[in-house]
């Protein structure tokens, strides 16, 4: 499931429970717009994608310099994160599926 983070306040809830991957993206990026079909492969973690031009400060905390970024978080902590195009199995031992 791919959700869009809609305002910065829903963030932390989102990420709360259980495992999440977070993809930062921007609407610009080539590598971004390719791993955002990957991306809708992936089943069995739920995916919320951070535009990182409307929430640069949300990416400007987690230390994001480079798009696309992922990463992985378990009950609200940062487990993994990558910069950069993976594959769809790549992904998959990403979020350990």
């Amino acid at each position: 499931m791919i959700k869009y983070l809609e305002n910065s306040e829903d963030f932390e809830k989102e990420i709360q429970s259980g495992k999440v991957l977070v993809d930062f993206y921007a609407d610009w990026c080539g590598p971004c717009q390719a791993l955002g079909q990957i991306l809708e492969e992936l089943e069995g973690v739920p995916v919320l994608k951070i535009n990182v031009d409307t929430f640069a400060e949300i990416a400007q905390e987690f230390g994001v310099m480079s798009i696309p970024t992922i990463i992985l978080f378990q009950d609200g902590e940062q487990v993994k994160k990558n910069v950069g195009l993976v594959s769809l199995e790549e992904l998959k031992n990403f979020v350990g599926l």
